[in-house]
């Protein structure tokens, strides 16, 4: 049996670009400060972590709710939509939470986009599983 994956594989490398983009991110802020473990209480460099962070809660269980979707032979146009909801959801997440730790528009559509990608796909894989 062949597993092809081309698919989530673009939108995966996509992310791993974006990924170390914020940890580049993280080093360049540490240097800036002198800090080698924390924030060292600079708010900005805390922010950076947590963006970063929550990029690493969230998009590996979407990722794999991606590839499991393509392997139970989702439409390539779905693929793509949810490829790149997470994608840009990522970007306008960094970018909400680097302007401000409160509410920001970027900041929400992330996390809705993230949210509800998950959740659909979630969704989605079960039904492909109970129809088989």
């Amino acid at each position: 049996m062949s597993i092809h994956l081309n698919i989530t594989g673009f939108y995966a490398g996509l992310l791993a670009l974006l990924f170390i983009g914020l940890a580049f991110n993280i080093i360049r802020l540490r240097y800036k400060f002198k800090v080698g473990i924390g924030d060292g209480e600079q708010p900005i460099l805390a922010k950076a972590i947590r963006v970063h962070g929550n990029f690493s809660e969230y998009v590996p269980i979407t990722l794999l709710l991606l590839a499991c979707y393509e392997l139970n032979g989702g439409a390539n146009l779905w693929l793509h939509i949810f490829g790149m909801s997470i994608f840009i959801g990522r970007v306008l997440h960094a970018i909400g939470l680097t302007k401000t730790t409160g509410v920001s528009k970027q900041r929400q559509l992330g996390m809705l986009s993230i949210f509800l990608v998950m959740m659909i796909l979630a969704v989605e894989n079960i039904r492909l599983f109970l129809l088989n």
